[in-house]
């Protein structure tokens, strides 16, 4: 692979500035960003080598500024809040773009961002280029070590995920005693924790995972310390994920913040 020029399309949270670390470490020689305006932290803009900001729609400046810069490989780095989905500002090649697609699902709205780009010669790499050290193996990762009826309600959330991903409904799922109690649609991780945990009170099993086919470009499964943080508030104390395809951003605070709320984070194949 090229070290030149990366681009990233960086959306918000600490996703970004972890890629950017990582292509740092790896060599990468030149890191140019589309951030995105009320997403990407402002931050960003000192870390990496040229920035510009969009609104969410902008395809075409997009892929100009990434042309420009002669940026030939790009990376999807962090989530665009499902609020400014809903007040999208598309351009021409963006409605274009909408226009040809039967389903407005993440998977197929990325892939044809992906395929508008390669028509410039820019490529989208996986999104977690650089970033293997952050994919855990199977077994406990943090946390306290949980009793076999906490595992099967970990296991069963993940047979249970692994089925709601595949039909495209959500790949999170809150699950107690072997009861679903909640599934993740398209409000996000953290109100499915919220809705899951005031049914369980208490000692509740989150699940996440991949879809079934995974495209590693986008829409990568994601675990951070406001995850935990988040688990641990509502009484969700088992988090179940999918090993080596779950990425866990802030890693270090992630592993200290499931040692002192006392939630186990184990992976899954």
């Amino acid at each position: 692979m090229s070290l030149d020029t990366i681009a990233l399309i960086a959306g918000n949270g600490i996703y970004p500035e972890t890629f950017v670390a990582g292509a740092r470490k790896a060599g990468v020689k030149r890191l140019v960003a589309a951030a995105f305006i009320g997403e990407t932290k402002p931050e960003l803009a000192e870390k990496v080598d040229a920035i510009e900001w969009l609104k969410v729609g902008q395809l075409s400046k997009m892929i100009s500024f990434f042309v420009r810069e002669g940026a030939k490989k790009t990376v999807m780095v962090g989530q665009i809040a499902p609020r400014n989905l809903f007040d999208l500002r598309p351009d021409m090649r963006t409605l274009m773009m909408l226009a040809k697609l039967k389903q407005r699902n993440a998977e197929t709205l990325f892939g044809a961002i992906a395929d508008e780009m390669q028509k410039d010669g820019i490529e989208m790499l996986p999104a977690t280029t650089f970033l293997d050290d952050l994919l855990p193996q199977a077994g406990q990762v943090a946390g306290p070590a949980i009793k076999k009826r906490r595992w099967e309600d970990a296991e069963y959330g993940f047979k249970i995920a692994k089925e709601t991903s595949r039909l495209d409904i959500g790949q999170t799922v809150v699950v107690k005693n072997g009861t679903v109690l909640a599934v993740e649609a398209f409000e996000g991780t953290n109100e499915t924790l919220k809705r899951g945990g005031a049914l369980g009170r208490g000692h509740a099993t989150m699940a996440k995972v991949s879809k079934p086919n995974q495209d590693m470009r986008f829409d990568v499964p994601v675990i951070g310390p406001d995850t935990i943080c988040t688990a641990a508030s509502v009484g969700v104390d088992v988090i179940s994920i999918e090993a080596r395809k779950t990425l866990l951003l802030g890693k270090e605070q992630i592993i200290r913040s499931c040692a002192e709320l006392k939630v186990a984070l184990v992976a899954l194949d």
